[in-house]
């Protein structure tokens, strides 16, 4: 008999993730990614709760991510003369995180490991600069793909899995929807970038720059001697559509892109993050997206499914690589345990991950207005509450974890499977 053949799309975590567990369970794998290679560069991102105890299910993944974590021990936050008047540092406890995770990586990087681990696996093919351009199903049985730039050819699959993020043109094809139909707008967008320069001078302490405007430039240390760089923008709340400039400047081109942000963020209010904005924008790895959550009535529509952010993405929560994880994990699971019956496996899988995905969602009070407020008032009560709780370190992460269950230990009971492989 010969195994299930799945489709996943996408390859920046949620993608390889899934492929290594329907490995596992038994299934043939084809994974595309429409982007012609990895991707370089990436925001800082981490491993929490349910994702932990995931990775403690690979063997060799903690290693791999050990020898990968950021070289950073702290991050300081600076006034407008660059002085840093709060310091956090890592609580020691991956059961009581704060800001700064146990498991901090760069994207690139735990991509980089999730492939390693499953790119010579014979059941499992990785094709780059490819993307789906229809899916066609019946209410049961197998989805026909067609493929937009012909390194694959239109193919029937068992299952279809979109892993490409939370701007997926995957799930607007599945759902018969647009790419926003499912969106919940945060009014946040962010620009990433790895730069040359470090402007740390060999500190290991991130530093973080809040400017009036909701403006907030963030650098930290580089394994490659630079600094990684983020400048996030949070827009009034209140505000419909905040994010419509910004995404007409997408749509405009790298180019209109790279200079709506630099306009957005000119005289921030600090030299060096001035600097570090210019810097930013002149990147050769620069990319920007908007922060949002992905809500659907249902992870499914008939062999169509969804793992990470393109289907729960979680927002300003902190929970996103971990839901990523977690979500590879039960979906295999689940159709190995309901073997021969993928439509009833999925319908575990939603059973499984909602209430996961509902507490991961779940924003603490005054995110994401007090990340980056929007007046010098605003910017003075965030800071007095930043001196405050960085004085009690341990604390913090322990009052973090009632707030954000992001923050806290695993206490989703995960299900464990007998893998056939």
């Amino acid at each position: 008999m010969s195994k299930p053949h799945a489709l996943v799309v996408g390859a920046s975590i949620a993608g390889p993730m899934t492929a290594y567990w329907l490995a596992k369970a038994g299934f043939r794998i084809t994974v595309i990614e429409r982007f012609p290679k990895f991707r370089p560069g990436g925001q800082n991102i981490d491993i929490r709760t349910s994702g932990v105890t995931v990775m403690h299910k690979i063997p060799g993944m903690e290693p791999a991510v050990r020898a990968k974590i950021i070289p950073q021990d702290s991050i300081q936050f600076v006034n407008s003369k660059g002085k840093p008047y709060a310091t956090m540092k890592p609580t020691g406890d991956p059961n009581q995180q704060n800001l700064i995770s146990e498991y901090e990586i760069f994207r690139d990087d735990l991509s980089k490991i999730l492939y390693d681990l499953t790119k010579d696996n014979p059941n499992v093919r990785y094709v780059f600069g490819e993307q789906v351009s229809a899916i066609h199903q019946e209410e049961k049985g197998k989805v026909t793909v067609e493929f937009q730039e012909g390194k694959l050819s239109r193919q029937d699959y068992d299952l279809v899995v979109a892993c490409d993020g939370a701007t997926s043109r995957t799930r607007a094809l599945g759902f018969d929807s647009t790419v926003r139909t499912h969106m919940h707008p945060m009014n946040m967008w962010c620009a990433y970038a790895s730069v040359p320069t470090d402007y740390l001078n060999g500190s290991k302490a991130a530093t973080m720059y809040g400017s009036i405007g909701g403006r907030a430039v963030a650098f930290g240390p580089d394994p490659t001697g630079g600094n990684r760089v983020c400048a996030l923008a949070v827009l009034p709340q209140k505000e419909v559509d905040a994010t419509l400039p910004f995404r007409k400047a997408q749509k405009e081109g790298d180019d209109a892109l790279r200079k709506y942000v630099g306009q957005h963020f000119a005289s921030v209010g600090w030299k060096t993050a001035d600097e570090v904005v210019q810097a930013l924008t002149a990147a050769p790895d620069f990319y920007a997206s908007e922060n949002v959550q992905i809500k659907l009535p249902s992870l499914s529509r008939g062999r169509f499914t969804l793992v990470g952010d393109a289907g729960y993405a979680a927002g300003p929560t902190g929970g996103g690589t971990t839901l990523a994880m977690t979500g590879g994990y039960v979906l295999a699971g689940e159709l190995l345990r309901h073997k021969g019956d993928i439509d009833a496996g999925l319908s575990a899988y939603e059973a499984i991950m909602r209430p996961v995905i509902d507490d991961m969602q779940r924003i603490p009070p005054g995110v994401p207005t007090a990340i980056a407020p929007q007046t010098w008032w605003g910017i003075a009560i965030r800071d007095a509450v930043l001196v405050a709780v960085t004085w009690g370190n341990a604390m913090f992460g322990w009052v973090l974890k009632y707030l954000a269950p992001s923050f806290g230990g695993d206490n989703y009971n995960l299900p464990e499977y007998e893998w056939v492989e």
